[in-house]
C-alpha cells in the first residue's frame, strides 16, 4: 500500500521538476501529465507524477496529514 501526499510542482525543466510537500524538495518526472504547470498540486509515485489534483482537495488533504502526524507525535 502506498500513501499518496500531494505536491506542488515549483520547477519545471523539459519533463522533468522539482516538486515540493512542506519545504521538502525532491524530483520528479512530468512524462505521464499533460499540461503541467508550476503551481499545480501533482500526486507523485516512485519518481513520477500520475496525477493532477486540484489546489482545494490537495491543501485539505495536507491539513489532514498534519493533524494525524500531530496525534502520533503529541509534543511533550
Amino acid at each position: 500500500m502506498c500513501l499518496a501526499i500531494p505536491s506542488k510542482i515549483v520547477e519545471i525543466r523539459d519533463q522533468m521538476s522539482v516538486i515540493d510537500v512542506d519545504g521538502v524538495r525532491r524530483e520528479a518526472s512530468l512524462m505521464l501529465i499533460e499540461d503541467a504547470r508550476i503551481g499545480d498540486y501533482v500526486i507523485v509515485h516512485a519518481g513520477f507524477a500520475i496525477q493532477k489534483i486540484d489546489a482545494t482537495e490537495a491543501l485539505e488533504s495536507l491539513k489532514l496529514l498534519r493533524q494525524a502526524a500531530a496525534l502520533m507525535n503529541p509534543a511533550d
